[in-house]
């Protein structure tokens, strides 16, 4: 016979416990005359037993069940299922603390926080030291700040040996300048890469331009392009993260961005940009958009992972009105637009074979490029000629 300081201390538990359980009628004490609890090696085992059952995540309602009758197999079943569930979201937890603490992958998380929550995702990485363009190049190419620097530093690699760093061509800037209802003295050209179309501007319009970018590669190579032209003088190239400019001390005739605005997401540049021009100026800008509504499997599942803010023509043309702008023009920068920017990547990937293998630069690009030959004019580039109201 045990006291139940005796039977508490046998099995593992706390006095009070076993009290709880005689009240939930789990045990069940003889008393002695003198008013004394008494348990036989009978409640000892059934508290063993109850212990072991618990351990299978069963409630002490299913555990008592369990010993007072026949094991009722639906309730084990659905309580199974429950701790299947819960034992997949405790996997996802850990996997995720690994992921934040350099153990593994982040990009599953990044994706998935970049599609709800954009704005508030990239304010994160900022408060773990990222700059805003490069919080932005980890939600939109990297997508895990822990492997962040290498994949760039591949990624920077193949684009160096590149003119286009993104769809677009000598005839579609041309054509956006020709829309604009005057000829501009002063052009800001954000996310201006090698300087392709910046020498284009300067060209053909005699502007003051000051191009902006944040790789220094880049803006090395157009310094280099604009001497040889001849146009050193009338271009700045400057190194600058296009989401924390400067107020000009003078608003801008025209603000420039082909294929760098979803990079701070269009939206957000449609309004932060638009104080920094002269009211009738304009802003061009081009975007990758959609050209169906009903888009393959297979297209639809790659954009959405890598450009979820992707929308249609006029969705933008609403977002422009609405941010305060009137719409002068826009065009479909049509399939030579697409092909100037993939065909030379798709060459520079088989270059570069054997060189940076085993990359996950390599697997994204390669995945862009079989979205690019499957897409069937299911996306395009649209360049949208804006002036500010």
């Amino acid at each position: 016979m045990f006291n139940i300081s005796e039977l508490a201390r046998s099995v593992g538990l706390s006095r009070s416990t076993l009290l709880y359980y005689e009240k939930l009628g789990l045990l069940k004490a003889q008393r002695q005359p003198n008013g004394y609890r008494v348990y036989c090696d009978a409640d000892r085992q059934r508290l063993l037993l109850l212990q072991r059952l618990q351990a299978g995540g069963l409630s002490l309602k299913e555990c008592q069940d369990c010993l007072d009758g026949k094991i009722d197999r639906d309730q084990l079943g659905r309580r199974l299922e429950t701790l299947k569930a819960e034992i997949e979201a405790k996997t996802r937890s850990m996997e995720l603390l690994t992921a934040l603490l350099g153990g593994n992958s982040l990009k599953a998380w990044h994706e998935e926080v970049e599609r709800l929550a954009p704005d508030l995702h990239r304010d994160w990485l900022m408060t773990q030291g990222f700059s805003s363009e490069d919080a932005a190049r980890v939600a939109l190419l990297s997508k895990d700040m822990n492997d962040h620097d290498r994949y760039m530093a591949a990624f920077n690699e193949i684009f160096s040996g590149l003119d286009y760093w993104g769809p677009g061509s000598r005839q579609t800037t041309e054509k956006a300048l020709a829309a604009l209802p005057f000829r501009p003295e002063s052009i800001l050209e954000i996310g201006c890469g090698n300087g392709v179309a910046t020498l284009v501007l300067a060209a053909q319009t005699g502007a003051r331009i000051t191009a902006i970018d944040t790789d220094a590669g880049a803006l090395a190579r157009l310094r280099t392009r604009a001497a040889s032209a001849g146009l050193a003088d009338r271009i700045e190239a400057r190194c600058l993260d296009m989401a924390r400019l400067p107020v000009p001390d003078q608003p801008y005739d025209v603000i420039w961005a082909e294929g760098s605005a979803y990079i701070i997401g269009v939206e957000r540049a449609l309004e932060s940009w638009r104080p920094m021009l002269r009211r009738g100026g304009a802003l061009v800008l081009s975007d990758m958009v959609w050209r169906t509504d009903h888009p393959s499997e297979d297209v639809q599942r790659f954009w959405a992972s890598e450009y979820p803010a992707m929308t249609t023509v006029s969705r933008r043309l609403e977002q422009a009105t609405r941010a305060g702008y009137r719409v002068l023009s826009h065009v479909d920068m049509g399939r030579s637009a697409l092909d100037t920017y993939y065909e030379p990547l798709e060459a520079r990937l088989r270059d570069l074979e054997g060189l940076i293998e085993n990359t996950r630069v390599l697997e994204d690009l390669r995945r862009e490029l079989r979205a690019y030959h499957e897409g069937n004019e299911q996306f395009g580039y649209e360049m949208f000629v804006l002036e500010r109201r």
